[in-house]
């Protein structure tokens, strides 16, 4: 295995590249690469301009209500969720579940304690992309699982099992998100030794991009570079253009400003690092962006146990105005990570009322419409991805009607008291954000 300097690397060959914790060289690399904005540090008035810019235009005109119509010829999948599997909830799979809500599947078949989360769909519908996390060592992996469930595998990780080295402590990789052309993942990496009076808060914390196949591996932000135990970077999710990536920091009890967390946003080069929702909202867990790229979703969770009720979805401009509310405020319900469709027209969330378990619903994007489409709280079903359907052949080739059927239905999320489904399963929370009871957002 190659180790870098520090600074960011954009390789060439297949060998896998590892950037070293050393606080004096990643510094050198932030300097070199644009990336030295430090938490906390950006002023409201630049996250918020006092003049909000009007909504980026999309490539088409939009229908009233309908965010994304840009995209209008998007299919709509499969929903992919994590679930837990056993009562105690100390085991969780990836499971697919149809548009209205019907046909969960699981499809990956974890090792008993093991906890498979944070899902998130190739651009073609045909993989999923999810990170386990190992009972015995408490540290996570990226996987890639067909949509069937067929040649589920780990990712090469950055520190082979021999690896003794510093950078390599305690390494722990999570949240992968494929890019719009499905040849790059981006992820979050924590590694370094533990502060064990402050809840075991890792050392060092950023984002980073690769190939699908490990290899290739770049580091693109340096947030904990020089300000150790400060927080924790996570939750990637790209642009429809692959040009930038919103991610969540978290600040720890060290941090500035301590226990918060917010939305960021970076190219995809590493460059215009900003702040994008401001510490007092307490925006987390992975956002989405409409497929037109005009609005970005986020959740927000309010101080205090990761299970409180109270919190709400939003969404905002890319450039941090006109943040607005989609849910009633104030709320008893605990909210959790929502997902655009890719044809924009509807939204998953995950949705629990206090002291329950968490379900999936769906809404339209300006927040009417709210239907459940899963009756499972026993499963803590949470974290939903959207993904997009085979389009059909006969719209790729309509002077050639075709036979072959669509891979998944096309049809909006509709109004549903949610099946039970068949089979579920789900994981319990290892990083941050925690659903009424103990399940995950």
């Amino acid at each position: 295995m190659t180790r870098s300097t520090g600074t960011r690397q954009f390789p060439t060959s297949k060998a896998r590249t590892r950037a070293t914790s050393g606080a004096g060289l990643l510094l050198v690399g932030a300097l070199i690469t644009g990336c030295g904005a430090e938490p906390g540090e950006i002023p409201l008035s630049e996250i918020r301009p006092e003049s909000p810019t009007a909504t980026p235009a999309s490539t088409q005109s939009t229908a009233p209500g309908v965010v994304g119509a840009a995209n209008a010829d998007a299919h709509n999948g499969l929903i992919v969720s994590r679930a837990y599997t056993d009562a105690g909830r100390t085991t969780s799979a990836i499971v697919t579940l149809g548009p209205d809500g019907a046909g969960q599947h699981q499809v990956t078949q974890p090792p008993q304690r093991a906890r498979d989360d944070r899902p998130d769909w190739s651009p073609d519908g045909s993989a999923i992309a999810f990170d386990r996390t190992d009972p015995q060592s408490g540290t996570a992996r990226l996987w890639t699982v067909s949509t069937t469930g067929d040649n589920a595998h780990q990712i090469s990780q950055l520190c082979d099992a021999a690896s003794a080295t510093a950078d390599c402590a305690n390494e722990d990789e999570r949240a992968p998100a494929f890019s719009p052309d499905g040849k790059q993942l981006a992820f979050s990496r924590s590694w370094g030794a533990l502060d064990q009076a402050h809840n075991n808060q890792v050392q060092y914390s950023d984002l980073y991009l690769m190939s699908p196949d490990g290899t290739n591996v770049q580091r693109l932000t340096f947030l904990t570079n020089d300000k150790p135990y400060s927080g924790a970077v996570g939750n990637p999710s790209w642009s429809p253009d692959g040009k930038q990536l919103t991610f969540e920091y978290r600040t720890s009890a060290t941090g500035q400003p301590a226990d918060s967390r917010a939305i960021y946003v970076v190219g995809v080069d590493g460059t215009g690092l900003r702040q994008l929702t401001p510490w007092e909202l307490r925006a987390g867990e992975r956002a989405a962006w409409s497929p037109d790229g005009t609005q970005i979703l986020f959740t927000t969770y309010p101080a205090g146990p990761d299970n409180t009720p109270g919190g709400g979805i939003y969404t905002v401009h890319p450039d941090g105005t006109a943040i607005g509310a989609l849910t009633p405020a104030p709320s008893t319900t605990f909210y959790g990570t929502a997902a655009y469709a890719p044809d924009g027209k509807s939204i998953v969330f995950t949705q629990a009322p206090a002291g329950s378990g968490s379900d999936l619903y769906s809404m339209r994007p300006d927040g009417t419409g709210v239907a459940r489409l899963t009756n499972s709280a026993d499963k803590w079903l949470s974290r939903p991805a959207w993904g997009t359907a085979a389009v059909p052949a006969q719209a790729a080739q309509s002077e050639a009607p075709s036979t072959a059927p669509s891979a998944a239905p096309s049809t909006a999320a509709s109004a549903s008291a949610g099946p039970t489904p068949t089979q579920a399963q789900g994981q319990p929370n290892t990083d941050h954000n925690q659903s009424p009871g103990g399940g995950d957002n």
